[in-house]
C-alpha cells in the first residue's frame, strides 16, 4: 500500500502539467510492476499520447519508483 500512495502522489505531481495542455491522468492501478493509469480530456485522442507515456511519463515514474516496469494507459 506504501507503494501504490507513492505512485498516487507522483501521479498527483505530475497531473497539473498535463492540465495545463487540457489533459488530465487518472491512476488506476499498480499491478505486476506496471501502473495503469486513463488519460483523460485532451490527452484522450491526442496522437501524441504513447509517446508522452514512453518518453515523458515512464522516465519521471521510474526515476522515483524504481519498480516500475512499464505505465499501461487504460481506455475510457
Amino acid at each position: 500500500m506504501e507503494l501504490e500512495n507513492k505512485i498516487k502522489d507522483l501521479v498527483e505531481t505530475i497531473r497539473p502539467y498535463l492540465n495545463m495542455d487540457g489533459g488530465d491522468i487518472e491512476f488506476v492501478k499498480f499491478e505486476k510492476g506496471y501502473l495503469y493509469v486513463k488519460l483523460t480530456g485532451n490527452c484522450m485522442n491526442c496522437l501524441g499520447q504513447d509517446s508522452t507515456i514512453n518518453e515523458s511519463l515512464l522516465p519521471m515514474f521510474q526515476e522515483e519508483i524504481p519498480e516500475i516496469k512499464g505505465i499501461i494507459n487504460v481506455p475510457i
